[in-house]
């Protein structure tokens, strides 16, 4: 190697430059994850929202989490509700009565699945009656997925699982 060669490698400018591809490097490491950050915080506050509206007995509200497809599915009292408007029917029918949601959300688990979908996990209390009646309290491991849309995150299934208290 050259002293020319040797003098330009080590000298302020070299370092500056490899400096530079450094923090272009950290960057391109960081970028994702702070975008898988950010889509993770995106699912938590649309799956509160969902909560929330449920809580609420906000049927327009929930339409407006709910994804328009007929694809959406929810899984109730093991049977399937397929499509955003069949599922609204069975809403306002439930929230007659007692309807109830109690999350868990120390267990609350975001799982992206891409770019633009998501599964959500938690341990959550239903407390479900008719109009009239006392509500029994049932734990589910709630499951959904949602999908990102142009309009924002939109649950695209309701999967509870029946659990046993803790």
């Amino acid at each position: 190697m050259s002293k020319k060669t040797r003098r330009t490698m080590s000298g302020p400018y070299h370092i500056a430059k490899i400096l530079g591809r450094s923090a272009v490097i950290a960057a391109l490491c960081v970028a994702p994850r702070l975008a898988l950050a950010a889509s993770e915080d995106e699912v938590r506050a649309a799956f509160e929202q969902f909560v929330a509206a449920q809580n609420a007995h906000d049927v327009k509200a929930v339409e407006g989490l709910l994804l328009t497809s007929p694809d959406f599915l929810w899984i109730t009292r093991g049977a399937p509700i397929w499509g955003k408007d069949a599922a609204l029917k069975r809403f306002a029918a439930l929230y007659q009565g007692t309807w109830q949601l109690d999350p868990d959300t120390a267990g609350l688990k975001v799982i992206m699945l891409g770019d633009g979908a998501a599964q959500v996990y938690l341990p959550i209390t239903f407390a479900i009656g008719p109009a009239g009646q006392p509500a029994q309290q049932t734990r589910f491991l709630m499951n959904q997925v949602l999908i990102k849309t142009a309009a924002g995150w939109k649950v695209s299934s309701i999967l509870p699982i029946p659990a046993p208290a803790p």
